[in-house]
């Protein structure tokens, strides 16, 4: 999900980093393993999200997410001995970063969660690698059209309308928090472009390029938040630590999970994670929220996932 950065080396999966690949190192757990828990922290973030708006602000709870996320970077940096990137034009590029692949997104889910169940908020999060796809063919001269990939298309973006209920008129649905859902997935892969188009090759490290990309939008959110909120009547303990949860978990440790798994095993492994987001997210607001499930839902995010598939085969090289 939700997460942080773009990947300058594979089309859209999961937001994740800028910059170059970490370093191979071999860690003590199994991928698979590490794999397996970041599809559940991902997955649970919807839900973190709906249990964190219902005590505080869309904005509060996105502030919260990614000051969270930008003190376990800073921890990791420390450990690390990591430092943050270096120049104008760098810092510059991190800010749009951060807007477009943090702030934007992050808001746009906690303000559509007010209006529309976690379950739809995951699956319209799984439309990013559809939207980077179409994008990418207009935006990136590298990345030719396929008859598969557009197929893939077309059979993800007919999901989503499964998902929807399009035959039946979109009865029930409700339009702005769907639409703000699927803005925030779209959000992702446009800033993938960009971080591809501005700092792919950079010489700072991966983690540098994270760690500075969170601190700007921590500072977009703390810059906007005032302006459109009041401070809490009270202190909500429970939404406080789901949105803890959300940043330390979600989007700190997260990221710093996935690097590892992309070092390992590389970025096309790493990024079919995006694929058990949806499920995981479906199951838990299922399970935990009580939220309604018909048979569209799943039906139409299968469909999605299997077409989200597809736009990620790359054509034979000629031998």
């Amino acid at each position: 999900m939700s997460s942080v950065t773009a990947t300058t080396t594979t089309s859209p999966g999961p937001p994740e980093a800028a910059g170059p690949a970490p370093a191979r190192t071999r860690p003590r757990l199994d991928w698979r393993l590490r794999f397996a828990a970041l599809s559940l922290i991902w997955g649970f973030s919807f839900l973190l999200i709906k249990v964190g708006t219902q005590g505080y602000a869309p904005f509060q709870v996105t502030l919260g997410r990614l000051a969270f996320g930008t003190a376990v970077l800073a921890v990791a940096m420390a450990v690390r001995r990591e430092r943050l990137p270096r120049g104008v034009r760098t810092w510059g590029h991190l800010a749009v970063a951060g807007f477009l692949l943090n702030a934007l997104p992050f808001s746009l889910f906690a303000f559509a969660e007010l209006t529309i169940p976690s379950t739809l908020a995951g699956i319209c999060n799984a439309t990013s690698p559809l939207w980077g796809m179409a994008l990418s063919l207009v935006a990136l001269r590298e990345d030719r059209p396929t008859r598969v990939r557009v197929a893939g298309l077309g059979l993800g973006f007919l999901g989503v309308l499964t998902v929807l209920g399009a035959w039946q008129g979109f009865q029930g649905l409700d339009a702005r928090g769907t639409a703000l859902a699927l803005l925030a997935s779209l959000s992702y892969p446009v800033g993938w472009i960009y971080v591809r188009r501005t700092l792919a090759g950079s010489s700072h490290s991966h983690l540098s390029l994270t760690g500075g990309q969170l601190l700007l939008a921590t500072v977009q959110l703390a810059v906007v938040t005032p302006l459109f909120t009041s401070v809490p009547s009270g202190l909500a303990v429970g939404p406080l630590l789901a949105i803890a949860a959300l940043g330390t978990l979600g989007t700190g440790l997260a990221v710093l999970v996935q690097y590892g798994i992309v070092a390992e095993v590389g970025p096309t492994t790493g990024q079919m994670v995006t694929y058990f987001v949806p499920v995981i997210a479906a199951a838990a607001g299922i399970a935990l929220l009580g939220e309604a499930l018909t048979w569209s839902t799943p039906v139409g995010a299968a469909v999605v996932l299997a077409g989200a598939a597809l736009t990620q085969v790359k054509p034979k090289r000629p031998a």
